[in-house]
């Protein structure tokens, strides 16, 4: 079998760093290159010795500041539209980007449901969202029958050292002694179970939309007790501010963050044996205190 040789864009992402580790799994299956696209040094390699190339470049969700807009578009949809274009140019067969789930909008107020469903249209919320999204689309028309696009609309990507929302739920279970009692669902998905969805769309040469996620939803009171009792302490859930939260989150969306609702339906999840890790070793693992 010959080795299959990949490009990832985007030097030192998370989840590209991560790929590259599961990969290094198997070394005489896959050769991997890791490539910077902050420059313009990019544009002279030339993409036909690879088989397959992963767009994992961007800049993460860190800001509503308007003045960053045009950086937004400019790294999020554009250099990804033209890196896709490059390869489609220079016979690559296969083109991944890494999507998110950011484009189906703001997430559900605490009590109400959020389902996305294959029919779901996309309503970014803002710039950031509409940036992925407006890539997510252009890639989507790049493909023929010698070019194969993937899109992956990833849910929140958790695991050791990872950025964004999960470090500071590790923070609230290591310092709060009460959580709220309110159950919700949230489609996430766990770095190594996601790294062996990525190895499965590279072998099995795949094209199309895709919506990976663990097998079990989230639920923020459950991942907060596995993280405390991880770490030896005792975390009390209480209903007494249910009804205050209940009327804070139709003004404020980072409550519903937290503790509201926004999953794929399981429908539309890819009929693939990828989730490697279940849930709750998913948790502990991310906290790195030795979870299987």
């Amino acid at each position: 079998m010959r080795k299959k040789k990949i490009l990832i864009t985007g030097k030192g992402s998370y989840i590209g760093s991560n790929l590259i580790k599961w990969l290094e799994q198997w070394p005489d299956n896959y050769d991997v290159e890791e490539m910077a696209v902050k420059n313009e040094e990019w544009k002279q390699v030339n993409f036909e010795k690879y088989d397959a190339v992963l767009h994992m470049a961007g800049i993460a969700h860190v800001s509503a500041d308007p003045k960053l807009e045009q950086l937004y578009l400019k790294v999020n949809r554009d250099l990804a539209i033209e890196v896709a274009k490059k390869a489609k140019k220079e016979n690559v067969k296969q083109f991944i980007f890494m999507s998110s789930m950011i484009i189906y909008g703001e997430d559900a107020k605490i009590g109400e449901n959020k389902i996305i469903s294959k029919d779901t249209k996309p309503t970014p919320l803002d710039f950031y969202g509409r940036s992925k999204l407006e890539a997510d689309l252009a890639i989507q028309e790049l493909m023929d029958e010698k070019f194969n696009t993937v899109i992956v609309r990833t849910p929140m990507v958790y695991g050791p050292n990872c950025k964004g929302n999960f470090p500071k739920l590790i923070k609230l279970a290591q310092i709060c002694p009460i959580f709220p009692k309110i159950n919700n669902e949230r489609s996430m998905i766990f770095i190594e179970n996601l790294c062996e969805f990525l190895k499965l769309i590279l072998d099995g040469e795949e094209k199309g939309i895709f919506f990976p996620q663990n097998k079990e939803y989230g639920d923020t009171k459950d991942i907060i007790d596995i993280m405390a009792k991880s770490f030896g302490k005792k975390v009390y859930f209480i209903s007494l501010f249910n009804p205050a939260l209940k009327l804070l989150s139709k003004k404020v969306n980072l409550i519903n963050k937290v503790l509201g609702n926004k999953i794929y339906d399981k429908a539309i999840s890819p009929k693939m044996n990828y989730c490697v890790v279940d849930f709750e070793s998913s948790i502990k693992k991310s906290l790195k205190l030795g979870g299987k």
